[in-house]
C-alpha cells in the first residue's frame, strides 16, 4: 500500500509536536523523483546508525536535542538548528532527548 504524500499546493504542518512527541512516529511527507521530505522522530536514547544517501541532505531540528556525527566530528543539534550534508557523507544521529527533525533529501536527476 502506498503511503499518502502531500500534493502540490497542499499546506504541510511541521510545527513541533509538543506533548504528542513521545507517541509520534516518523512520517513520510513528500516524495518526488528529485525530492524527499520527512519528519524523523527519535525517542530519547534511540539512534539512526551511521549511513549515507546519494542526495544532498538538510536536517532541521524541530524539537529536542540530538547528537549528530558527520565529517569526523560530533555536534549537538537543538531545536531551531539546521545542518546541510553533501550527498554520500556518512552520518549518524543519537537522540539525547525525544526529538523530531525535518529531513529533506535532494536527488540529482539522472541523465
Amino acid at each position: 500500500m502506498a503511503l499518502p504524500h502531500a500534493v502540490s499546493g497542499q499546506l504541510i504542518d511541521v510545527r513541533p509536536l509538543g506533548n504528542q512527541l513521545s507517541a509520534a512516529a516518523s512520517k513520510a511527507i513528500l516524495k518526488t523523483d528529485e525530492l524527499e521530505l520527512m519528519r524523523l522522530v527519535l525517542p530519547k536514547g534511540k539512534s539512526l546508525p551511521d549511513h549515507s544517501v546519494q542526495g544532498e541532505v538538510t536536517m532541521l531540528c524541530l524539537e529536542g536535542k540530538l547528537e549528530l556525527v558527520a565529517h569526523g566530528t560530533t555536534q549537538i543539534m537543538k531545536a531551531g538548528e539546521m545542518v546541510y550534508l553533501r550527498g554520500g557523507v556518512p552520518h549518524a544521529l543519537n537522540a539525547m532527548e525525544d526529538a523530531s527533525v525535518l529531513l529533506t533529501i535532494l536527488f540529482k536527476p539522472e541523465k
